[in-house]
């Protein structure tokens, strides 16, 4: 048998009830898997990937991405197009057409509203580096 491990999540938003507690607990967890807490302030922090946020925090109102926010990798600009296109003739609503983001220089992005209003986005980085394309494992 074999499976497939893409990239398939680029990065994702929680929302907790209890930051201080979600701070200690991802701290902890992220210690031994030897990855730091990137920043925060009052209201959020972020790790890697992750973005957690209080419900009252801009992020989680929509300043930012949304109030829930998942983000899938595209391999190029082409996927993102498509990504867009496929989710809005599947009912999905448009959140940000696709095209350059001021994240970082390269972040071309498209944003849908999905049919439960989670913020959904794919994301092409551009020059930016990553790990592994996929990892195929066989057992």
């Amino acid at each position: 048998m074999e499976l497939y491990r893409g990239r398939l999540i680029d990065h994702l938003h929680l929302v907790v009830r209890d930051i201080e507690a979600s701070r200690r607990f991802y701290s902890s967890l992220f210690e031994v898997l030897g990855i730091p807490i990137g920043g925060g302030a009052e209201d959020h922090f972020w790790a890697d990937e992750l973005f957690v946020s209080t419900p009252d925090s801009r992020s989680a109102q929509g300043v930012l991405t949304g109030r829930h926010h998942l983000a899938f990798q595209a391999k190029d600009r082409a996927m993102v197009d498509a990504f867009y296109h496929a989710g809005l003739a599947a009912g999905g609503k448009d959140n940000g057409a696709p095209g350059e983001r001021r994240y970082h220089p390269g972040y071309y992005a498209c944003f849908l509203i999905d049919p439960d209003g989670n913020n959904i986005e794919a994301v092409f980085h551009g020059p930016a580096k990553r790990s592994a394309d996929a990892v195929v494992v066989s057992f």
